[in-house]
């Protein structure tokens, strides 16, 4: 059986195209792994609390000498990274907001990198410690960021493709729904992006 996680992270609702995205390829798994189940978090619904210093002094607190404002303080984290411990697929999806990412899915992030917990340090630098699972990601943007003069300005694949992968989520495919605001591509930019799809 297939585990599969859905990380939405946009603000718009059903309308939008980074989410209509993620929902196609959901569907193109469940076609292809028909004994499957789907776990859904929705950022804009479940918001986690951006960190501050008392959430970063219990993540470094050792598990016998938490308090219980300690785990009070590391529930979200914890729950975050067993979910992503569980799947086998995460599908995350993100429109493109001045440049980058959701800052919903940028906390969401900052909750599941935790040194110690999903990557360690040594000698030979920082190893990831969530493996062999797959990654798709959906992005939306209204420009285009694959090409051109504005992929200098992409910042979301280079982005989680680095932070991903320093926890050990390395397979990672990028599909794209871009161009949803210029004139003679946006009509066809959620098609275009959904025909793109290949499960690998």
């Amino acid at each position: 059986m297939k585990k599969i996680l859905h990380i939405i992270s946009t603000p718009q609702g059903e309308s939008s195209y980074s989410l209509q995205l993620g929902n196609a390829i959901v569907k193109k798994l469940q076609d292809t792994y028909p004994d499957n189940t789907v776990k859904e978090v929705n950022l804009a619904k479940r918001q986690l609390p951006q960190l501050q210093a008392a959430h970063i002094h219990a993540f470094f607190t050792l598990e016998e000498n938490r308090t219980p404002e300690n785990i009070d303080n590391i529930r979200h984290s914890d729950e975050a990274i067993a979910d992503v411990r569980d799947a086998d697929i995460l599908v995350i999806g993100t429109p493109v907001h001045n440049h980058g990412i959701t800052s919903t899915l940028k906390t969401w992030i900052d909750h599941i990198v935790r040194a110690g917990i999903t990557f360690k340090y040594d000698e030979n630098g920082a190893e990831g410690l969530v493996k062999g699972k797959k990654v798709y990601i959906a992005v939306a943007s209204g420009g285009i960021y694959s090409e051109g003069p504005y992929q200098a300005y992409d910042f979301v694949e280079p982005y989680l493709k680095a932070i991903l992968g320093l926890i050990g989520l390395t397979d990672i495919s990028v599909f794209r729904a871009e161009g949803t605001s210029i004139p003679g591509l946006k009509d066809s930019a959620l098609e275009k992006g959904i025909n793109s799809i290949v499960l690998n």
